[in-house]
C-alpha cells in the first residue's frame, strides 16, 4: 500500500473518528510498515528515507477530512474556491511616468466560512519606504489609494487594528473591513481609486519602463488575496522574490494611453478597429491568420499606427475570464509580428483549434526578429507536451530590455530581455520557459510564494522537452542535471521543500527551484517508465487545472497513477540534501565469468542499470531494483558469464548521479 496515502487516511481518521473496519485496515498497514522498518538503524549499513507523513501540515488532513482534498491526489467532492471579477479604467501618462487606475471589484464567497475581513495585495508596496524586502528597490511611494467604497458608504483608513470597519495597509498586505460579514454564497461589490509612481525596473525587474518608449505594468492594481481550503487566508507579504499566489478572475479593463502608442495585454483586445489604423489592422488579422510570420508594424509605420482623437488620447478594452492576473505592455516605436499557432482540437470539434501568436519588440533587439516564431512553436510544443491544449486566444511575448535580463510571465504575455550578444537558443529557452508557465501556474494556479519549485521546476522540465524538439542535438537535460549538481556536496544547498523566501541563500533557492525539481522530474519518468510517467504527470496537470494545487496533491497524484508508493522518493530528493553515488567497485574475472561489485556511495536510493561489455564484443544491461538499496545495503554482487572488459553505470545518464567517474570501469 501506500504509504502517503494510507497515512493520510490515518490522520483523517483521528479527526473523524475511526469505524472498526477502517482501524483494521489502518492496523494492518502499520504493521506492513513495522515489518519493513524492522532493522533498528544501527543494524544498517546507510540511512534509510522514512515516510514524508509527519511533514504534511495539520491543516492538509483537515481538508481531506473536510471533502476538499483527497488521499489519491484528486479534488474532492467538495472542493471550493473563491473567484473575483475585476472591471478597471487604467490611464497610463508617459511623461509622468504615472498610472492612474480606478477598480470596482467583486468578491464572490464560494467557501463555506462566514468572513469577517477580505485581505487584498498591494503589490507597489515594495516600493514604498520602511517595508519589508528581501533584496534593494527603488523607492516611488508605492500605491496611493484615495477612495474605497462599498454599498454601505466610504471606508475610511482605521486608526486601530482593532476597528469594525474600515481599512488599514501593512506592506504589501491591505485587510477591509467592510463593517457586515460576508457568509457563505454571497458576494461583496466595492470600488476603489489608486495611483502610482512607475518604478523604472519594479518588483525586482518585472515591470518598469525603459527610455522613453516602453512601459510593462504588472504588480500594478490592488488584488484580491487567495483565501483557500488548506490554509484560509494567504497573508505572507511580497518581499520581491518569490512570486505570487492568485485565484482565478474575471478581468474588464479599459487602458488610456497617448495615441500611436501600442498595448498589449492580458485578454482579448475587444475594439481593435477603434484604436489601430485601418491598415495595421488589416496586417493583424492576416497575421493571425497565416502560419507564416507578418509584419504588422515595422519601422517605416512609427507615427502612422494608431487612430487618432481629439484630446491625443486612445482607449483600449481587454477582456479575459479565468485568469489569475492581468498585465499589459504599452510601447511606441516598436516592431509587431504576428502569425499562429496550432495547438490541436481544443473544443472537442474535431478540427484542430489556433492561437494568435504576437512579438513585440525594438530594433535595439535584433535576435527578436525570431521571436514571433519562437513563441509559435513553444505554445504548440508545450501544449502537446502538458496534454492540455492552450486555453486563451493569444500570446504575446515582449521584448523589455533596460527593464528585465531575463523573463517574467503573466497570462497571455510576457516581458523577456533583448539577449543582445547571445545565441539564438538562449533566447528561444527563455521564451519557451515563460510561455510553459502559461500551464504552471497560470492554469495550474500554485502558491509561488511558498513553493516556488512546483511552477519553476515543472516548467524548467517542460521547457526542455519544448528545446529538445527545436534544437534536437543538445541534451537539454543533462543540462538540468549539471545545473543542479554544481551545488551538491557543498554547504550552501537547501531542501526543495523550504519556503522559497526562507533560503538559506539565492544559490539554493534558484537550484531547489529550478534545475533540482526539473531533474526530479526526469529521474522520476525513468524510473516509473515514459508511459506511466506522462500518464502521472497530465492527469495531475488535468485534475488541477483552475485549481490550487498543494506539494502533496502533486505527490499523491503521481502514487495513485503509479500504483507504488513513492514516499522514499519525496523524502530523499524534496526534503533532504541527499545525494545519489553509484560506484562500481571491486572486479573480478576468471574462467568462470567475472564477479562486479556494485557500491552506493551516496544516500539517495534509486535503481542501478549496469550496461556491461565482454571482451568479444557481447554487451549485457543488468539491473538493480531500487528495494535493494532500500533494505539498507550499501553494496551488491553481480557475476556475469565471460571476462568482462568495460561496466559503466547508467550509461545514458538518466539520472542525476553526482560523481560520474566511479560509474566507469575499464580493464
Amino acid at each position: 500500500m501506500k504509504t502517503t496515502a494510507i497515512s493520510v487516511v490515518a490522520m483523517a481518521f483521528v479527526f473523524a473518528g475511526c469505524t472498526a473496519s477502517q482501524q483494521t485496515a489502518v492496523d494492518q498497514t502499520n504493521e506492513q510498515k513495522q515489518e519493513k522498518q524492522s532493522q533498528l538503524p544501527s543494524e544498517r549499513d546507510r540511512m534509510v528515507p522514512n515516510p514524508i507523513t509527519n511533514e504534511i501540515p495539520h491543516a492538509f488532513f483537515q481538508a481531506m477530512e473536510e471533502g476538499t482534498r483527497t488521499m489519491s491526489g484528486e479534488p474532492g467532492t467538495d472542493y471550493w474556491q473563491q473567484r473575483a471579477e475585476y472591471d478597471m479604467d487604467v490611464e497610463l501618462i508617459p511623461e509622468d511616468t504615472l498610472i492612474k487606475g480606478s477598480s470596482t471589484i467583486t468578491y464572490h464567497n464560494n467557501s463555506p466560512d462566514t468572513l469577517n475581513q477580505l485581505f487584498l495585495e498591494l503589490a507597489q508596496n515594495l516600493h514604498k519606504e520602511g517595508v519589508v524586502r528581501n533584496e534593494s528597490a527603488e523607492i516611488t511611494g508605492g500605491i496611493n489609494l484615495h477612495r474605497i467604497e462599498t454599498a454601505q458608504g466610504t471606508l475610511s483608513e482605521m486608526q486601530s487594528s482593532r476597528a469594525q470597519q474600515g481599512y488599514y495597509v501593512d506592506g504589501t498586505l491591505m485587510v477591509l473591513r467592510p463593517g457586515n460579514a460576508l457568509a457563505p454564497g454571497e458576494s461583496l461589490e466595492f470600488e476603489i481609486d489608486w495611483d502610482f509612481k512607475i518604478p523604472q525596473r519594479g518588483a525586482s525587474g518585472r515591470m518598469g519602463y525603459s527610455e522613453d518608449n516602453l512601459f510593462y505594468i504588472a504588480y500594478w492594481y490592488p488584488q484580491m488575496r487567495v483565501y483557500d481550503d488548506v490554509n484560509g487566508w494567504f497573508t505572507d507579504q511580497f518581499k520581491g522574490n518569490a512570486e505570487f499566489y492568485h485565484d482565478f478572475a474575471s478581468y474588464n479593463v479599459d487602458i488610456t494611453v497617448p495615441e500611436q502608442w501600442i498595448v498589449t495585454s492580458t485578454g482579448q483586445l475587444t475594439n481593435a478597429q477603434d484604436v489601430l489604423n485601418n491598415e495595421i489592422y488589416q496586417r493583424l488579422e492576416k497575421g493571425h491568420s497565416s502560419d507564416e510570420v507578418v509584419p504588422v508594424v515595422t519601422e517605416d509605420d512609427f507615427g502612422n499606427v494608431t487612430q487618432t482623437s481629439s484630446d491625443g488620447t486612445l482607449t483600449w478594452n481587454f477582456s479575459s475570464d479565468n485568469v489569475r492576473d492581468f498585465a499589459f505592455s504599452v510601447t511606441k516605436e516598436s516592431m509587431w509580428d504576428a502569425t499562429r499557432s496550432e495547438i490541436g482540437d481544443r473544443d472537442g470539434d474535431g478540427e484542430n483549434d489556433f492561437v494568435e501568436i504576437n512579438a513585440i519588440y525594438r530594433s535595439s533587439a535584433p535576435l527578436w526578429t525570431n521571436g514571433a516564431e519562437f513563441t509559435r512553436h513553444a505554445i504548440s510544443s508545450l501544449s502537446d507536451v502538458t496534454g492540455l491544449n492552450y486555453p486563451w486566444p493569444h500570446m504575446t511575448s515582449v521584448e523589455g530590455g533596460g527593464i528585465i535580463g531575463g523573463g517574467m510571465e503573466f497570462p497571455m504575455i510576457t516581458i523577456i530581455g533583448a539577449y543582445n550578444g547571445r545565441p539564438e537558443q538562449s533566447l528561444y529557452a527563455v521564451i519557451a520557459h515563460e510561455l510553459a508557465h502559461m500551464w504552471i501556474p497560470m492554469q495550474v494556479s500554485t502558491n509561488e510564494r511558498r513553493y516556488a519549485w512546483m511552477d519553476e521546476g515543472t516548467t524548467t522540465f517542460n521547457e526542455s522537452q519544448a528545446k529538445k524538439e527545436y534544437y534536437p542535438d543538445v541534451d537539454h537535460e543533462h543540462q538540468d542535471f549539471q545545473s543542479y549538481l554544481q551545488i551538491t556536496n557543498t554547504d550552501l544547498e537547501g531542501p526543495i521543500m523550504r519556503w522559497s523566501d526562507y533560503h538559506y541563500n539565492s544559490f539554493a533557492y534558484g537550484v531547489a527551484s529550478y534545475p533540482k525539481p526539473a531533474s526530479m522530474l526526469i529521474a522520476l519518468r525513468e524510473l516509473l517508465g515514459e508511459d506511466t510517467f506522462q500518464d502521472a504527470f497530465q492527469t495531475f496537470l488535468s485534475r488541477w487545472q483552475y485549481k490550487h494545487p498543494y506539494p502533496w496533491d502533486m505527490f499523491n497524484t503521481f502514487e495513485d497513477i503509479a500504483g507504488r508508493d513513492l514516499d522514499w522518493f519525496w523524502r530523499s530528493w524534496y526534503y533532504e540534501t541527499w545525494t545519489l553515488d553509484h560506484a562500481v567497485g571491486n572486479v573480478q574475472s576468471n574462467d568462470e565469468g567475472t564477479t562486479i561489485v556494485i557500491e552506493d556511495h551516496g544516500q539517495v536510493p534509486m535503481p542501478t542499470s549496469i550496461e556491461i561489455t565482454l571482451a568479444d564484443g557481447t554487451t549485457i544491461n543488468r539491473h538493480i531494483p531500487v528495494d535493494t538499496w532500500l533494505r539498507g545495503s550499501v553494496k551488491t554482487t553481480l557475476t556475469v558469464e565471460g571476462q568482462a572488459i568495460k561496466i559503466v553505470i547508467d550509461p545514458y545518464r538518466k539520472f542525476p548521479d553526482a560523481n560520474r567517474i566511479n560509474n566507469r570501469w575499464e580493464q
